[in-house]
This record gives structure tokens, sequence and C-alpha cells, in this order.
């Protein structure tokens, strides 16, 4: 499965290009949606909001007040931090549930604080549909109607549009037509997403063009770097080499021993770095995204450096 991550401040069309990736055949997780679902009537969350914040917080019917919630929860740091606990777990166990129940060969997560919450290393891919603040805030007060202060208020809380550009791996542009959007996501699908989901699929690396220009920009090693630092459970360094501008990026990951080399060999497939050649060594690895030509080496103790750590033929069933 290949994870995306999908995001962009208020008023960039998110919603807009989810649908077109569902069109493609993506299954999308909006997370606004299920930040509702977990508050509905019935659910364990309402009970233990209203116990946290008081009876008051909910309707004549039965259901979450949102406003006397947030007038209360948002009152002072202590109660959002509470709010935050008690929130958050409960919305990440539902997420990972959607995610595990998935049979899509390509999950998008729609998540409009994803850059915020520091999410980013989380997917395989992250998505920033890119619409400069200005015309944002113009497209809030001309066609959502919003009173202007409210559309500036929400916008300067959230991230910057630089802070979100050097956070995603890809920018799509949606301050053009719908018609250029919708070209713009069937160009990325059909270069990138399909082949990515694919190679995933396959545990293959991706195929590589030596006439196809590589196209890089600022922070892609490090943005990859920290992914698999993430996948791998924060535990093994991983550094990124000094690469010509069109050269594939050259990453090293230090793994200790060979035991553990092998540990994190299935892993390292399911992140999206297979074993650079079918049967060869697996210590030598390359990616399966066609979008981002890199080369990872799992090195080991001096003495067994690029040997062999094991077959993962026997290991698909982990994967």
């Amino acid at each position: 499965m290949l994870r995306i991550g999908l995001t962009g401040g208020i008023g960039a069309g998110k919603s807009t290009v989810a649908n077109l990736l569902a069109a493609h055949g993506a299954e999308v997780i909006d997370a606004d949606v299920i930040a509702r679902e977990v508050v509905a009537p019935g659910e364990p969350l309402l009970d233990v909001l209203a116990a946290e914040f008081g009876s008051a917080i909910l309707a004549a019917d039965g259901s979450l007040d949102r406003a006397r919630l947030a007038a209360v929860a948002f009152a002072d740091a202590a109660s959002t931090k509470r709010l935050g606990e008690l929130m958050h777990p409960v919305i990440r166990d539902r997420t990972a549930d959607r995610f595990a129940a998935s049979n899509a060969e390509v999950v998008v997560h729609d998540v409009p604080l994803l850059v915020e919450n520091h999410m980013e290393v989380g997917y395989h891919l992250t998505l920033l549909v890119d619409v400069p603040a200005a015309v944002r805030l113009a497209r809030l007060v001309e066609t959502r109607g919003m009173d202007r202060a409210d559309a500036e208020s929400r916008i300067a809380r959230q991230a910057t549009d630089e802070t979100r550009r050097a956070a995603c791996d890809v920018l799509i542009d949606n301050t053009g037509t719908p018609a250029a959007t919708a070209e713009l996501v069937d160009v990325l699908w059909d270069s990138r997403l399909a082949s990515f989901a694919a190679n995933l699929a396959a545990q293959r690396p991706a195929a590589r063009d030596g006439d196809d220009p590589i196209r890089r920009r600022d922070g892609d090693a490090e943005r990859l770097v920290a992914k698999l630092r993430h996948g791998t459970g924060e535990t093994h360094p991983i550094t990124a080499e000094d690469t010509a501008p069109d050269a594939p990026l050259s990453l090293v990951l230090d793994a200790g021993d060979a035991r553990t080399a092998e540990a994190l060999a299935p892993q390292l497939t399911a992140l999206g770095f297979p074993p650079a050649e079918s049967g060869g060594d697996t210590a030598v690895r390359a990616s399966a995204d066609p979008g981002q030509p890199a080369e990872l080496r799992v090195r080991t103790t001096a003495g067994d450096a690029g040997t062999p750590v094991g077959s993962e033929g026997a290991r698909d069933g982990a994967e």
C-alpha cells in the first residue's frame, strides 16, 4: 500500500485534489470526517468529553455542541492541552484501523494540519495543494463569503506557505483552473503514484531510464532520511551522502550487527526500499519511487559491511 499524506492551507482546494485522486482509484481517509465520527452520539469519547468539560457541551439531542466545547476547551492552555490528550489517541487509533482495513493500492490521508502536527514523516509521500496565502484569503472572502478578519486569523494560525513547502515532497499548484489542476494530478498519478504503488506491491525498485533527468527539490534528502528514521523506530543513524544534483540520492543506514540488519529488511522494503537487485545483496537497496531515485546502503559492523543480510523471500508474509 502506498500511503500518501495530503495537506494544504485553508482555502487551498484540498478536497478538490482528494476527489481527483479518488477518481484514479485511491481511497481517501478524511481526518475531519474521523474527528466528527469519534464524537458522534454513542461514541465513548463523547461521554469522556462531557465528564471532563461538563454536560453543557452537549446539545438537547445529546450530540456535541462544538461551539460550547470550543468555548470551554480553548479558554486556557491547560484545557486545550487536555482536549488534545483525550481526542488525539482516539482519532489516531480510528485512522490506523481505516488504513489496516483498506485493500486499496493507494490510500490518501487528507489532513488539514498535517505539517502543523509534524505528521509528514509517516507517509511514503506528502502532497501539498499549493496556493499562496493571499490567493487563499481572496477565495475565502469572495467565494465562501467568510469575514476577512476571520479568514486572516485562521490563515495566521496555520503553518506558513514556506513551512509547508519545505515539509512536503510534491507541490500541486491549484492557483489555476480546475482543468489545469486535474491535468497536474493526472500526470502525477500516471508518472509517479501508480508506478510507486505497483513497485511497493511487487517489492521491487523503480525502473530507471538513464536518459530521464533527475528533478530534485531542496530538502529531498532530508525528508527521505526523516521518513526512514521514523519508519525504523528512530533507533538507527541514517545519513545522506553528498551527491551531484543529477545523480540519485545516496543514503547510509548504520544497523550495527548483521542480525539487526536482517530484522530491518522487511521494514525497509515496506518503506519503499527493496533490494536493488532480485536475489542480490539485500544490504544494497533502491527506492521504489520513480520520482525519487535513491540508493540505501545498510552498513553493519566492521568486517561484514556489504554482506547479504538474508533472503527476503521467506519474509514476504511479514510485509
